[in-house]
C-alpha cells in the first residue's frame, strides 16, 4: 500500500502545523497551504487523497474551493467555526465528505481522517475516463488522443475534464470558468484564451474545429459523436497535416490511489 497523501488548506498557522504534526505522527504525508492559490498549486502538484479545508479562509472563497475540489474527486474534511445547522449544511452541499466544528480534540480529529480513509478504499472513484478515442488518465492527469499523448498545462486539462464530464452538453463560459478554475471568475473571457491553446492541441484544424465546438449563443461543448465513431486506428501518432487523428486530455481530478 503506498503513502497516503493529505493537503491541509488552513489560514492559521498555529493550527496548520498542529494538524501536520499529528497526521505526520499517525504515518501520513502532509502537504500544507496557507492560502487558496497556493493550495491549488500543492493540489495539482501532489494529488492528494485527502484535503483538509477551513471554510473561512483569510482570503474568502473557502466553499467556491471546495465545489472545485468535489470535482477533483477528492475527500474533503472541512473545518469551520460555524455551528449552525445552516452552516453544516452548506459546507456539506458544497461538496465536503464531512463537517468538524472548531474547537475540537486531535482524537477526534484523527479519527474522522481515518473513517474517510476507509471510505476511500471500500469506494474509490474511477480512475479514467474512456470516451473511444479520447482517453483521460485522473490520476496521473494525462490525456491520450488515438493513441497519442497529449502534453496540457494544468489549465488546459481542467478545461478538458469538464467538457468531458458535460457528457457533450454545451457549457457556458461562466460554467466553464467556475468548474474549471473558481479563482479566475472575474473574466470568462479567459476560458476563451484556454479554449484556443487547446484547440491547437487536440485539432487536425484549429480554424475548422470539430472536437471542442463552438455553440452559438451558450459557450462549447465536447464532441462526444466524433470520438465515439468507429475509426481505423493508426500508428498511435496524429499527422496534423493530411486528414488523420485528434487527441488527448488532463485537467484537475482524482490523487493517486493508495
Amino acid at each position: 500500500m503506498g503513502a497516503i497523501h493529505i493537503q491541509i488548506v488552513e489560514g492559521n498557522p498555529h493550527l496548520r502545523s498542529l494538524l501536520g504534526w499529528h497526521l505526520q505522527q499517525a504515518g501520513y504525508q502532509v502537504h500544507q497551504s496557507a492560502d487558496l492559490h497556493q493550495a491549488r498549486e500543492v493540489f495539482l502538484l501532489r494529488q492528494p487523497n485527502l484535503v483538509i479545508l477551513d471554510s473561512e479562509m483569510p482570503s474568502g472563497g473557502g466553499l467556491e474551493f471546495c465545489r472545485w475540489l468535489q470535482q477533483q474527486q477528492c475527500l474533503i474534511l472541512m473545518l469551520s467555526a460555524r455551528t449552525a445547522e445552516s452552516d453544516i449544511v452548506e459546507g456539506l452541499r458544497s461538496g465536503a465528505d464531512d463537517y468538524l466544528t472548531k474547537p475540537f480534540g486531535m482524537q477526534e480529529f484523527l479519527a474522522r481522517v481515518e473513517a474517510l480513509m476507509r471510505r476511500q478504499r471500500i469506494a474509490a472513484p474511477p480512475i479514467n475516463l474512456d470516451f473511444g478515442d479520447l482517453k483521460i488518465d485522473l490520476v496521473h492527469r494525462r490525456v491520450r488522443f488515438k493513441g497519442e499523448l497529449i502534453e496540457l498545462t494544468p489549465q488546459e486539462f481542467s478545461l478538458l475534464y469538464v467538457l468531458a464530464q458535460a457528457g457533450g452538453s454545451a457549457l457556458s463560459r461562466s460554467e466553464l470558468l467556475e468548474r474549471a478554475w473558481p479563482d479566475e471568475i472575474d473574466n470568462p473571457r479567459t476560458v476563451d484564451t484556454h479554449v484556443l491553446s487547446l484547440r491547437k492541441k487536440v485539432e487536425i484544424d484549429p480554424r475548422q474545429p470539430n472536437l471542442i465546438q463552438t455553440v452559438r449563443n451558450v459557450g462549447y461543448r465536447l464532441n462526444l459523436e466524433i470520438l465515439n465513431a468507429a475509426m481505423p486506428a493508426s500508428n498511435g501518432h496524429v499527422n496534423r497535416k493530411p486528414a488523420t487523428a485528434p487527441i488527448s486530455r488532463m485537467a484537475s481530478v482524482p490523487r493517486p490511489r493508495m
